[in-house]
């Protein structure tokens, strides 16, 4: 009996929409990572994109617990000599809070040419509002 391999050229793949409203951030990337990689499928294979498209919405009201909200910092790092910014949950939540699910879910993919191609397939928006809904995704929970 030979091991079965997925074709990489999949049939159409389906598009979920998660609202993020009160929703965990670490549990709600670990649930849109698995998603965009198809763990969730049976033709799961690690080293092919087997995943769907995901939509997330309403990204500035997703939770953080403990002191994260101010003891959690970003940083970036321009290239210049004294280019260091360091930015604190809440100043990427004021600011740009698609940014905050983003980084999460990019931490959980692998770090290499697959990882950024399924990051192609996750779009966040701030607001219930998506321009999606022409490829009717199906409402998933949210992982509390």
């Amino acid at each position: 009996m030979k091991t079965f391999l997925p074709k990489v050229n999949l049939p159409q793949r389906k598009w979920h929409v998660i609202d993020a409203d009160g929703a965990v951030l670490g549990r709600l990337a670990v649930q849109v990572a698995d998603i965009l990689r198809g763990k969730n499928k049976p033709v799961y294979t690690a080293h092919l994109d087997a995943g769907d498209f995901v939509v997330v919405i309403n990204a500035e009201k997703v939770r953080v617990t403990g002191k994260k909200e101010t003891a959690k910092e970003y940083m970036s790092y321009s290239g210049w000599r004294g280019g260091e910014k360091y930015r604190s949950v809440a100043q990427v939540r004021a600011k740009h809070p698609e940014e905050l699910i983003h980084h999460a879910v990019r931490g959980m993919v692998p770090k290499n040419r697959l990882g950024r191609v399924l990051l192609t397939k996750l779009k966040v928006y701030k607001g219930p509002n998506h321009p999606h809904s022409a490829q009717q995704p199906a409402p998933l929970k949210a992982a509390n």
